[in-house]
């Protein structure tokens, strides 16, 4: 057979801060050789006006489902069958098999070898279903596979799920637990890295202390330089943060979240406490690690003050790169569920309005408009991003001015800078139609 396996833009337009598609590498080993696999990245390149293929396939995130659906149409023949997985699959199955002829809901290792099977069988199912038992594998060279430079930016996984249950995010959606590659896995993937820069896409890439130190020690010697996101316990450990910097790492990503102990609550964000975020950031910047913190903004607990605190702590801070994101219902999280129960839902399902545009809001907050949510969180990040607080923040720490650092601090401020220009008001993936009852929209925001 011949397969092109798609990776979906939010938008009808070319990206600047698109990142190595781990996907596309985990496909390709799952792929049997006899068939003839083609990648494309959208977020890289223009797609082609039509496709000739057996199967085209898609991974579908919720910000991406309607660009999905309206190419599932638009490339649709007599003779090809549409495949669809993702995050998205795990929640929206239901959804996806309107526009798709298969979804796969959950892992691909499970999933994608028993559904080119049953194709060349003549008897592909409807669904498949991972069970989440299967061990994460090494993931084998791949040359051809990536033919864009992304930066020069290696991706790499070492496990999937997160050990935290927040009420706002996908992840458990779509894993239940957590599950990890051995250390002799991930030190082989990384010895055969062509890249020098790597980085760590886990959720979490602290489990527990005792195993994270033992990989770090592990890596240190290849001298790769890399960055990761972790939870804020794990910024509290002096000895950790040591070991991680000792084995090559720059740059942490953190989910602060929120300036507000009652927000926090109510996201089931149980790792941190507002009282030593600034304790936290003075240890990471002692161990010379950038931080890339996000926040979540308009929770019931946050009033109109939200937006100015949360700005000023992140400059205060000398924070290198942020996001201020509007609190956002992700179908299958507690926070929809509960949304929808309240009849606080903007939209019946946004992701597929044709007037819900990036940027918005979705739901009623309790203290403010949906447009007050929407704009302050516009305004800080515009704030956050001018030229004169790049350069302010650039030199509040001298940390800033080591060579890696100097190069990730401007690059990453100046494709924010343009992204969230570029972003902001967009309309996701594109018309899909006006009368499905699914683009509903419950009030005027």
């Amino acid at each position: 057979m011949t397969i092109t396996f798609i990776r979906l833009n939010m938008f009808e337009q070319i990206s600047s801060d698109a990142m190595k598609p781990l996907l596309f590498g985990i496909i390709k080993n799952l792929t049997p050789p006899e068939h003839v696999i083609t990648f494309l990245d959208e977020r890289v390149k223009r797609l082609p006006d039509t496709i000739d293929t057996d199967v085209i396939a898609f991974s579908v995130e919720t910000f991406t489902a309607k660009r999905a659906y309206i190419l599932a149409r638009k490339y649709r023949t007599n003779n090809n069958r549409i495949v669809m997985g993702g995050f998205h699959a795990s929640v929206m199955a239901g959804e996806m098999l309107r526009y798709a002829d298969t979804v796969l809901i959950g892992d691909a290792e499970d999933t994608w070898g028993r559904f080119l099977a049953d194709c060349q069988a003549g008897c592909p199912q409807r669904t498949y279903t991972s069970g989440e038992k299967l061990p994460l594998q090494k993931i084998a060279d791949t040359p051809g596979v990536y033919r864009h430079g992304y930066y020069g930016i290696g991706v790499y996984q070492i496990s999937r799920g997160c050990k935290f249950h927040c009420d706002f995010c996908s992840i458990k959606t779509m894993y239940r637990g957590v599950r990890r590659k051995s250390a002799d896995i991930v030190l082989e993937e990384l010895r055969r890295a062509r890249e020098k820069i790597i980085f760590f896409v886990d959720d979490n890439l602290f489990y527990d202390r005792e195993s994270a130190i033992r990989l770090f020690r592990a890596i240190a010697p290849l001298k790769k330089k890399w960055a990761c996101q972790i939870s804020i316990d794990a910024a509290r450990d002096d000895a950790l943060l040591a070991e991680m910097k000792k084995a090559g790492c720059f740059l942490v990503l953190i989910g602060f979240e929120s300036l507000n102990e009652d927000s926090l609550a109510e996201m089931n964000k149980k790792a941190n406490a507002v009282s030593d975020y600034e304790e936290v950031l003075c240890r990471l910047r002692r161990h010379r690690l950038l931080v890339y913190a996000t926040f979540v903004l308009g929770c019931d607990g946050d009033h109109k003050d939200i937006f100015a605190r949360t700005l000023s702590f992140a400059v205060r801070n000398k924070i290198a790169v942020t996001n201020f994101n509007p609190l956002i219902p992700m179908p299958g999280t507690r926070v929809y569920q509960r949304m929808e129960e309240e009849g606080r839902l903007l939209y019946r399902k946004w992701w597929l309005s044709d007037s819900y545009r990036y940027g918005d809001t979705a739901f009623m907050p309790k203290h403010m408009s949906p447009k007050e949510l929407r704009d302050g969180c516009l305004h800080i990040r515009t704030q956050f991003y001018s030229p004169r607080c790049i350069i302010k923040r650039l030199f509040a720490s001298p940390a800033n001015f080591l060579p890696l650092h100097f190069f990730v601090f401007v690059m990453a401020n100046l494709i924010s800078r343009r992204e969230i220009r570029r972003k902001q008001g967009q309309l996701l993936g594109g018309i899909l139609h006006e009368t499905d009852a699914d683009q509903t929209q419950y009030r005027q925001t």
